[in-house]
């Protein structure tokens, strides 16, 4: 997620009808394992460790598209998932360790979650201290397509999926509240940005009351980029790893507190 995507896509979060769900699959024995007396959480799930990281990828990425290899070592690294290693060093997964990976990516995504805290919430789960339902993977869509993090629009495929004439986004291009990648095409948060400014044009801010928005999304991305910075210039794929998930954590913090202070600046409008 960028931080500077104060309109970050908006994605309505659908079950999908005809997916199985691999956290919820028995063992290769044909039924669920038995669950052992202090058994971590999630409970009741196959701990079989039988799939790769390719497998793993296949059934998140239904959910969550912009999950990667590194990812998964990641928060291996930070102690909240434990695969298990063959004895020629490759990384096998249960179905539970599924889970708990779907778990994690979710209050990242859902809640804002740093790390640390998500690793406090699986510690209670692990002992009993909460509860916490399992539930079937979830379609990642808007409108119901299928949305993938790569999935990038052009100029006139954006104005059409937002309702807008293209005159109007190449007006927030031009003031340059929306940047184009090579090529003329647009980061999927770009919907968000141009249906929140022809909202915000039907009450007379146009476009060019909007380039505060985007100098101040900058300057919080700039704070964002020192915080990351000796994470990100590490050549090791963990490092990497845990830019991207620090950026993404901090990005969330940034539009939470901007948008604390604005309700907080408006109720002083408002007789």
């Amino acid at each position: 997620m960028s931080p500077a995507s104060g309109g970050r896509a908006r994605r309505h979060v659908d079950e999908v009808p005809d997916v199985p769900d691999v956290a919820q699959e028995p063992s290769r024995s044909g039924a669920p394992d038995e669950p052992a007396a202090h058994e971590p959480w999630p409970r009741g799930l196959s701990r079989r460790a039988s799939m790769r990281i390719s497998d793993v990828l296949a059934a998140l990425q239904i959910e969550f598209p912009a999950v990667t290899p590194s990812k998964l070592r990641f928060l291996e690294e930070q102690g909240l998932v434990e695969p298990v290693r063959t004895p020629a060093g490759y990384r096998q997964y249960s179905p539970a360790d599924i889970e708990r990976l779907r778990f994690v990516l979710r209050q990242q995504r859902d809640r804002y979650m740093p790390l640390r805290v998500i690793g406090e919430r699986l510690a209670a789960l692990d002992a009993g201290e909460e509860d916490e339902p399992t539930s079937r993977a979830r379609l990642a869509a808007t409108d119901g397509v299928l949305q993938r993090a790569d999935e990038r629009v052009g100029a006139a495929a954006l104005a059409q999926e937002s309702g807008v004439e293209a005159e109007f986004v190449a007006e927030l291009v031009a003031a340059g509240v929306l940047v184009a990648r090579p090529g003329g095409t647009f980061e999927p948060w770009a919907r968000e940005v141009v249906t929140t400014a022809a909202a915000l044009a039907e009450h007379g801010i146009d476009v060019r009351h909007l380039r505060q928005f985007r100098q101040a999304a900058e300057r919080q991305a700039d704070l964002v980029d020192q915080v990351v910075a000796p994470w990100r210039g590490q050549r090791n794929a963990s490092s990497r790893a845990h830019a991207a998930t620090l950026a993404a954590e901090l990005g969330e913090l940034c539009a939470r507190m901007h948008t604390a202070l604005v309700r907080a600046a408006v109720t002083d409008v408002a007789p």
